[in-house]
This record gives structure tokens, C-alpha cells and sequence, in this order.
């Protein structure tokens, strides 16, 4: 029977960050700098804001797009933090997390042989969808230009066969973004284009150095933008599943058919807690933000005197140091470090083929876990020059 499985979905892999993080489970005493997952709690009032949903029995299907409560305050949202403008009505998708936003975005824009290209090293999680929905991922070496998409470098791959760009800034696994002159360029050059921008803004409100700006917010840039966002970085809410999806009225009402068809609606449960987390709680990724910039300073700091050369991130929370010098597949070296030394980092492999040289490192931990795994990542260092 396995013959009849759709080859679309044979042909992709497990994803490499988990497959990792499944490899190294055999190992004890591991310090896993591994996965994006915050290490804060969810802020108390979205949660008494679920308790509080599941005790007035709001627990039935809502809206299709959401709660209009929750469409209303996530467009508010997007206007105060980004001055983004959105219909509520219309404009604005609940989702259950940008994973399930960045798939009906494909399935609804991508046709069988579209291209769809993506600045790499990139997060593996885009290409397996694009791939299910007959069209081609095609990688962009950013790693020659401060992991940056520029008009130039994409000059040489669109084609009449380009469906979308992704944009995913702040950037999983290097953690660079954009700056305003950056995507000005960026929005004067593809705003004469015909085709898509997917703009993947989840780790928005993870900046350090400068506040969060969407290629959407350029003149000519709004009608061709898919804007993913969601509460799982921001406010500390992974497992709660609340994304959002904001598109231009004649694509969301296209993109909305297939969420319909997709999930029917997010949790009901999670949309009420996600209303007082973009409301009363709408500034509690600032704390977080704050403490995760501690931690990227620290760990920039323990990097530059081990000699391994990073690029400074400018959001999310991790780093994505070079290890080109030691002539050694991502790979072999994350496996020989939690071999040896009980430290566990994600290959760069997982993020392309351009991820190679390269291994990713989470900041999403205590300080206590951090000066430990730096120790440890020293001490492999030291060996290898040895």
C-alpha cells in the first residue's frame, strides 16, 4: 500500500532540528541549546484569561477567522507596533500558530511548477510545504552577504516562474534583520514585480538595536503581502497555537477557503487568553526582549573570545557562529560535541545546504545553562586546535 502514498510527502524529510533533538536523547546530562522554545512562562493574565474561557464554558467553535475580539486587537496590534493597517473584517486571519498560517498561505498562491525562493540558511520549515504544493523551493546563498537578501542577489533568480519571495525577518537561525534603508531597496525593486512577498514576522517584537519594520509599510508593497505574526515568541506561548495571517482583502478571502477546510477554527480556549495577551498584556515582550539581549551579549562576547566568528544578532534568540576553520560537516561536529562534552547545538545542515559551515545555538535559556554550555563549547574548541 505504501506505493499510493503521495510522493510529495515521501520525498520530504523530518525536520533537522527535531531530528537532531530526537538523536541526542540518548545522552545524559546533556546542556540542549536546541530549540526555540522561551524559557519564560506565559505571562499570568492570558493565562486566568483561559482558566476563565474554559469556566464560562467558551469552548465551542468560533468564527472561522477568529474571534472578532481577537481580529480587532491583533489589527490594533499591527497598527500601533508597526503602523500596519488591517480590516479586521476582512483582512485579518486567526491561525493555529504561523505554521499553519505560512501553509494555507502556500497552498492558496502556489500552482504545480511555481518557484518560490528563500534566503538561505533558512528555517527547514517552508520548503517541505512549498514542495507538497507542486511548486520548487529555490535557495538563495545569503551567507557572502551578512545573511541579507538584496535586490541583486535575487536579480539572479526570479523568473517567470517566481510564484513569492519569503522574507523571514528576524531571521531563523542568524538572527539578522532588515533595516528601514535595507527594505526600502528591497520594496522599490519588488514592488515592480508580479509576484508574492510572504513577509514571516514572528520574532517582530525580539528586536534589540532597533524597532521591528514590514516590507508592508512600503508604498506599492501591501497588495502583493502575506504578513505572518503570532504569539508564540513574543509571549512566551508555543503550545497555545495563536497565529495571525493579514493579506489584502481579495487574498486573505481566497486564503481564508482553505483555512476553513484546514483546522475550521483556532482553539477557542487559546483565542480568549490571546485577546488579553494583545491587550493587557501587549508590552510583555518588552521585558523578555530586555533579558534576551543580556543573554546575546554575553554569548557574543564568549564566541568572539573562543575565536568562532558570528554575525551580532539583531532579533529572536539565536546565533549562528561559523566553524569553517575546522573543516568538519555540521553534523559530525554537533555530534562529537555532545559525544564528548554533553552539549547539544543543531547542525547548520538543518537550515540548507548553505547552513553547513555553520551551527545554531539558542539563547532561550537561563544564564546559568549558558555559562555552562559556553564552557563546554570551549573546551570542544580547545580540542580541536589542539
Amino acid at each position: 500500500m505504501k506505493r499510493f502514498i503521495n510522493q510529495s510527502v515521501k520525498d520530504i524529510q523530518i525536520s533537522g532540528i527535531r531530528k537532531f533533538a530526537q538523536q541526542i536523547e540518548k545522552y545524559d546530562n546533556v546542556i540542549a541549546l536546541t530549540l526555540g522554545q522561551p524559557d519564560f512562562p506565559t505571562p499570568a493574565p492570558i493565562k486566568e484569561s483561559a482558566i476563565q474561557a474554559i469556566n464560562n464554558n467558551q469552548t465551542v467553535y468560533t468564527p472561522n477567522a477568529g474571534l472578532p475580539t481577537l481580529r480587532n486587537a491583533a489589527s490594533n496590534f499591527l497598527k500601533k507596533k508597526y503602523s500596519l493597517t488591517y480590516d479586521p473584517a476582512s483582512e485579518v486571519i486567526v491561525t493555529v500558530g504561523a505554521s499553519q498560517a505560512l501553509d494555507i498561505a502556500f497552498r492558496t498562491i502556489l500552482n504545480d511548477d511555481c518557484e518560490v525562493i528563500l534566503p538561505a540558511p533558512i528555517y527547514p520549515g517552508y520548503a517541505p510545504i512549498i514542495s507538497t504544493c507542486g511548486a520548487k523551493p529555490v535557495f538563495v546563498d545569503t551567507s557572502n552577504n551578512g545573511f541579507k537578501i538584496t535586490p541583486e542577489l535575487l536579480e539572479e533568480f526570479i523568473t517567470e516562474k517566481t510564484r513569492c519571495i519569503v522574507l523571514p525577518y528576524p531571521n531563523n537561525p542568524t538572527g539578522v534583520t532588515l533595516t528601514k534603508d535595507e527594505l526600502e531597496n528591497l520594496a522599490n525593486y519588488l514592488s515592480q514585480k508580479d509576484l508574492f512577498i510572504l513577509s514571516d514576522e514572528i520574532y517582530s517584537e525580539l528586536t534589540y538595536d532597533s524597532t521591528h519594520i514590514s516590507i508592508a509599510s512600503f508604498p506599492g508593497m501591501r497588495e502583493k503581502t502575506i504578513v505572518i505574526n503570532g504569539l508564540s515568541k513574543s509571549h512566551s506561548m508555543t503550545g497555545w497555537r495563536i497565529g495571525f495571517l493579514f493579506a489584502p482583502t481579495y487574498l486573505a478571502q481566497e486564503i481564508l477557503k482553505v483555512h476553513q477546510y484546514n483546522v475550521s477554527c483556532a482553539t477557542s480556549i487559546s483565542q480568549y487568553a490571546a485577546i488579553t495577551a494583545l491587550t493587557d498584556c501587549i508590552d510583555s515582550p518588552i521585558e523578555m526582549a530586555n533579558e534576551y539581549k543580556t543573554r546575546r551579549n554575553y554569548m557574543i562576547d564568549r564566541l568572539e573570545k573562543m575565536g568562532l566568528p558570528c554575525i551580532k544578532p539583531e532579533g529572536a534568540f539565536y546565533l549562528f557562529p561559523s566553524i569553517k576553520e575546522f573543516n568538519i560537516p555540521s553534523m559530525e561536529f554537533a555530534l562529537k560535541l555532545v559525544e564528548k562534552h554533553n552539549l547539544a547545538v543543531i547542525p547548520g545542515e538543518a537550515f540548507s545546504e548553505y547552513g553547513d559551515s555553520y551551527i545554531r545555538l539558542s539563547y532561550a535559556y537561563s544564564m546559568h545553562e549558558l555559562e555552562k554550555a559556553c564552557d563546554r563549547l570551549e573546551d570542544f574548541i580547545n580540542s580541536l586546535r589542539d
